[in-house]
């Protein structure tokens, strides 16, 4: 009775390790769970899960992306419970560098995607995957130039001040217009990635400004909240406009006209190579430390072609 006993707790023992010697956990947390952007990010994540043997992946993100301490939060948990990896999209430049300095310290490879964060935090992660943001800032600015002209007056409908990917997207486009044209900006307003924020922004900008003639979303809540506002307000085709991102919103748009184009990045990308990239990592091979995943300019003349299907969600 005692051999069987003990037998039963040694398997009970056994069982209960079983989980942790089968999959080692890659933690995704991305700057929101509520945007289609995100959700495409978490596809191409799992699709890559699925080709690596070992490991299991988790997925989270706060309601916002301007919920900076709940995403800190959200890697601390993951440091804390010891992952193998972590894939993440920082929501602030600073904010999350003491996190990941734990992280690193505790051998846990972090690999960013879609936004960089501060120089000082460059030691600890291991590479980068994104949009080269001011090349897609400015293939922005290009196609609002070749749209309305070298002169006019432009408004930047932007999301949350001084994350990465926003300072390198509106940097190139404000970089492009000077060296390029003699477009005045207007000003840049920022409505914390919200959609309705940038649809109230947007209306009250065209009121202000009946003689604008151009305008860059440059996120995809902003993006859509922009054109609903130039729809409503009666401008679809008469103000030159350009989005960020590319789901079904933002496509009918460029269909109807509401929007002349939309840089689309391949967030489907980031997710999977995220997590080929750590696994590698993990395995000890060498990776980039930069990694650029691209963006396509998609318009009404292009946007059933192989190029665009590629990329929009």
């Amino acid at each position: 009775m005692k051999k069987h006993v003990l037998g039963l707790i040694a398997a009970s023992a056994l069982m209960a390790a079983a989980p942790q010697a089968m999959a080692a956990e890659i933690a995704v947390i991305v700057k929101s769970v509520n945007s289609n952007f995100w959700q495409n990010v978490r596809t191409g994540a799992e699709d890559a899960i699925k080709k690596q043997s070992g490991y299991t992946m988790t997925f989270q993100g706060p309601a916002a992306e301007s919920s900076v301490a709940e995403q800190v939060n959200m890697v601390e948990n993951a440091v804390n419970r010891k992952v193998a990896g972590i894939v993440l999209a920082p929501s602030d430049p600073d904010a999350l560098i003491p996190v990941m300095k734990r992280a690193w310290e505790s051998r846990i490879p972090v690999v960013l995607i879609d936004s960089m964060v501060s120089e000082s935090g460059a030691k600890y992660y291991q590479s980068f995957l994104a949009t080269d943001n001011a090349a897609a800032g400015a293939m922005a600015a290009k196609h609002l130039v070749d749209t309305m002209g070298k002169t006019g007056k432009v408004a930047i409908m932007s999301y949350v001040a001084g994350v990465g990917s926003e300072i390198g997207r509106v940097g190139g486009f404000k970089k492009y217009l000077a060296e390029n044209s003699k477009v005045e900006v207007v000003g840049t307003y920022y409505s914390q990635s919200q959609m309705a924020t940038a649809l109230n922004q947007t209306t009250d900008i065209l009121a202000a400004n009946p003689d604008l003639t151009g305008i860059f979303g440059a996120n995809e809540p902003t993006a859509i909240g922009m054109g609903r506002a130039i729809a409503q307000a009666g401008k679809s085709g008469k103000v030159a406009a350009v989005g960020f991102d590319g789901n079904a919103d933002l496509q009918g748009f460029v269909k109807d006209g509401t929007l002349g184009g939309i840089i689309v990045q391949s967030s489907y990308q980031m997710g999977n190579a995220g997590i080929e990239t750590v696994a590698k990592v993990i395995k000890g091979e060498k990776v980039q430390k930069t990694i650029d995943t691209g963006a396509v300019l998609v318009t009404k003349g292009n946007i059933d072609s192989a190029e665009a299907k590629n990329v929009l969600y």
